[in-house]
């Protein structure tokens, strides 16, 4: 897959018009990473070349960006939407780092199209991190939460 410099102003044009706030195109070689955030960090080339292997003794540098990778089971977006951590603006978060969940429980709230999804938990346990803030836009399978099982 490639683009042309007119297909990919296309896509920025039309993301700058939507509610999304990323947007994300992989295929083999071909990479395009857009972003309304204002954190997001300056993306390579969208073309980019094929990376050199590494030899067996050699360990690839890490980002230094990059988080440390919590053990545990993700409860992830089943759409793509708002997401709220907590029920009213006034009220506290559903669940916070250390808190105790029970399958079934709430843990947030996504907003798509104006209707209100209650997230539910798979797994019970302990919340060992909260991977979103609280009025986010998240896509379908973004992690929300990470649960150490009980």
């Amino acid at each position: 897959m490639s683009l042309n410099i007119d297909e990919i102003r296309s896509l920025m044009a039309d993301l700058e018009n939507s509610s999304l706030r990323e947007f994300q195109i992989t295929d083999g070689d071909f990479s395009l990473h857009l972003s309304k955030n204002d954190n997001a960090a300056i993306v390579a080339p969208a073309l980019t070349a094929a990376a050199e292997p590494v030899a067996a003794n050699e360990t690839p540098n890490e980002h230094p960006l990059a988080k440390p990778v919590t053990a545990g089971v993700e409860i992830v977006a089943p759409m793509v939407g708002t997401v709220y951590l907590q029920p009213k603006p006034e009220a506290p978060m559903f669940k916070q780092v250390g808190d105790k969940v029970a399958v079934g429980e709430t843990v947030a709230v996504i907003e798509a199209m104006k209707l209100m999804t209650e997230i539910h938990s798979e797994v019970a346990g302990t919340i060992a991190e909260v991977l979103v803030e609280n009025e986010e836009v998240v896509d379908y399978n973004k992690p929300l939460y990470i649960v150490t099982p009980a």
